[in-house]
């Protein structure tokens, strides 16, 4: 399936409608999501027929993948009658995409998958120029099955490729990804369980809701392995579980479409700024006892934004911080990623949201990542702060993440760097990148994380290396310095 996923790549990138992987993943993912949504009914339709009942399909018939996108005839390709060219153009332009759209109008159920596919398509169109590379495209995915658990895990795994490799295309896209490996670590200590309401107010692609998802619903997702749950526990996993808000209409696209694939099929997804909101009026109603999230951070919001929030401040990351704090169901539990300046900072807002958090919340650990970790998109360095709504802070467990190489671009962030991290923390164990820290010990709430076992050893050079160090800098600037006189004078330094 991957080799398949790579020569459409490889086709698209040829295509003057088309610029960079956020173009092509973008055109790639509303083709899979159609060919999957066919092979999702059909599947629907054969369960309903030997029950005895009739389904109800969501497509009309002339807009079902069989109708229009690859038309067979005695289980071939239908080559004369297959659309191609401008006639293919022309249908998915004028007909194709108009009826999706209007799906969001139509139907009044925001949880029913009609009503998902309006809010889909709502912001995508196509984007493929020519006629043919769209034909090339329909029929290297028609080949693709998914009609079953081990196809869709497959399907699952690729589309995460795509979207990863979005965000290795640096720019803006950056906001797609946050590396897998960190996401399952936040959501192993959060532990979310069925029957909790999960949340991330910054979504992006729904990573953190995904790996929620595939926590509650397997044992062993590699083995496929699921959990025995009842007909209601599955119902409410789908419909009532996962909720989030994403601004940017790509991302909640590619976020909706993300949970589809994955086999959540009515995600709670709005299409909203976050920050809009004013949380002094939350209630218990509307809280939830999980949130995960990795929201962005760096920006200044104005100060109409500023008013929702009782701490004001220009800082997105502060305010995001407020407003996961005010979000949370008593017995909650929160995993967040931070820039380290929030950890540090002791200006008056600050410190006033820390003194908030640590007296409010119970903040247990603190889990302070290396460099790169989000690289080539950030540098910035950054922490994942943890905390429940169960009582204040008393003690604090660190964790320090030392790779032993520096991570790069080639060389990201993986499992292996959590192993001992999980190992520790709930036992909160100490060890050379473990410790706990008392909260009557922190002063300023500067919470930062400073390993107190480490002993960085500064070298210091003996006089006479100094002196000699100090001649050969001088030999070599005396050197250069003649180099650019002769140059200045017309002279060849090579004379």
């Amino acid at each position: 399936m991957e080799s398949k996923i790579n020569r459409i790549t490889d086709i698209l990138r040829r295509d003057d409608g088309i610029s960079g992987a956020m173009h092509y993943t973008e055109q790639i993912s509303w083709i899979l999501f159609l060919k999957f949504l066919n092979d999702l009914e059909e599947t629907k339709n054969d369960d309903a027929q030997l029950d005895g009942e009739i389904y109800n399909f969501v497509l009309d018939e002339k807009f079902r993948w069989g109708s229009w996108a690859v038309l067979k005839a005695n289980g071939k390709i239908d080559v004369i009658n297959s659309k191609s060219g401008e006639d293919l153009l022309e249908f998915v332009n004028k007909d194709l995409f108009p009826y999706l759209k209007s799906f969001k109008n139509i139907t009044e159920n925001p949880k029913s998958i009609k009503y998902k596919i309006g809010a889909i398509f709502e912001f995508l169109d196509n984007r493929i120029a020519n006629g043919h590379t769209l034909r090339e495209v329909l029929d290297i995915i028609d080949e693709m099955d998914f009609h079953n658990n081990s196809d869709l895990y497959q399907l699952s795994l690729i589309y995460e490729k795509l979207l990863k490799d979005m965000g290795s295309d640096g720019g803006n896209s950056g906001e797609f990804y946050t590396p897998r490996p960190l996401i399952k670590v936040i959501t192993d200590v959060v532990n979310p369980k069925i029957g909790d309401k999960i949340y991330d107010p910054a979504v992006g692609s729904c990573g953190f809701l995904i790996e929620a998802y595939n926590h509650i619903r397997y044992e062993n997702i590699e083995t496929n392995k699921q959990r025995d749950l009842s007909t209601e526990q599955l119902r409410f996993l789908s419909e009532d579980t996962f909720f989030g808000n994403e601004k940017t209409p790509l991302s909640y696209v590619m976020g909706v479409m993300n949970m589809i694939l994955h086999g959540v099929e009515s995600p709670n997804i709005s299409k909203t700024n976050t920050l809009t909101r004013d949380i002094r009026g939350l209630e218990e109603k509307d809280r939830y006892d999980c949130i995960l999230a990795n929201p962005p951070f760096g920006g200044k919001e104005k100060d109409q934004i500023q008013q929702n929030f009782p701490i004001k401040s220009n800082a997105t990351e502060l305010l995001f911080l407020q407003h996961m704090m005010n979000s949370l169901k008593l017995q909650g539990r929160c995993g967040v990623v931070i820039p380290e300046g929030v950890l540090f900072q002791t200006n008056n807002a600050f410190q006033a949201v820390k003194k908030d958090l640590c007296e409010r919340f119970n903040v247990h650990t603190i889990l302070s990542l290396p460099s790169g970790v989000f690289l080539p998109y950030s540098g910035v360095k950054t922490n994942v702060i943890f905390f429940d709504r169960n009582g204040s802070t008393s003690d604090i467990f660190y964790y320090e993440v030392n790779p032993s190489s520096k991570l790069t671009k080639n060389k990201p962030i993986n499992n292996s760097h959590f192993e001992e991290f999980l190992d520790v923390w709930k036992d909160r164990k100490i060890t050379d990148n473990s410790w706990i820290v008392n909260i009557n010990e922190i002063k300023d709430f500067d919470i930062s994380a400073k390993n107190p076992n480490r002993n960085d050893v500064i070298e210091h050079k003996s006089p006479i290396e100094l002196v000699e160090n100090i001649k050969l800098n001088n030999a070599e600037i005396n050197d250069l310095m003649d180099e650019i006189e002769a140059i200045l004078i017309g002279k060849d330094i090579n004379e």
